[in-house]
């Protein structure tokens, strides 16, 4: 169904989020970066529009988190969405370890993210907690002309004593 007009709604305020939808004009749901309701708000508008019955058609886009595993090179088959870890050192520390052992159980590669001024915080924890022969992709700038995509041991990442800078980043983990 083409877009024929564009209603714009900020999730949060006191307005009514399907407006448009009652008024039988078409809603689109945008976001700055990534995809709508996949690690960026959304899913309680989408949520609504499925409880008043309107129908939800996804568009196609690109999503960070599917392109940072589609260019890792690291288990594909089996992977888990975990959001953003904690902000704090020793929970952040204690969810990295969790990720990385369950990794390594169920054979299943961990994908996460963080925001741009927290990112080179986050590669530093991931290097001083985890096992040198973990892999871990950091998938920078993804479809922009700085792109980055890089997967190393941890070994070969505290080698390189890469950071990231304040740029969105998308964290791709599997342990071996």
């Amino acid at each position: 169904m083409p877009v024929r007009e564009l209603d714009i709604t900020v999730i949060g305020e006191n307005r009514d989020p399907l407006a448009a939808l009652r008024e039988k004009r078409s809603l689109g749901l945008l976001s700055e970066a990534g995809c709508p309701a996949i690690a960026d708000p959304g899913a309680e508008v989408v949520e609504a529009a499925h409880n008043a019955g309107f129908r939800v058609v996804p568009l196609i886009g690109p999503s960070s988190i599917v392109l940072a595993l589609m260019a890792s090179g690291l288990e594909g088959q089996r992977f888990a969405f975990c959001g953003y870890l904690p902000r704090e050192g020793a929970d952040r520390v204690k969810r990295i370890r969790q990720l990385e052992q369950r990794s390594g159980k169920e054979k299943e590669t961990e994908i996460f993210i963080e925001t741009p001024y927290r990112s080179d915080v986050l590669l530093g924890a991931l290097l001083e907690s985890c096992n040198a022969t973990t892999k871990l992709c950091v998938a920078v700038d993804l479809t922009l002309e700085s792109e980055s995509v890089k997967t190393r041991s941890i070994a070969e990442w505290r080698r390189a004593k890469t950071t990231i800078g304040k740029h969105p980043a998308v964290f791709v983990l599997q342990a071996t």
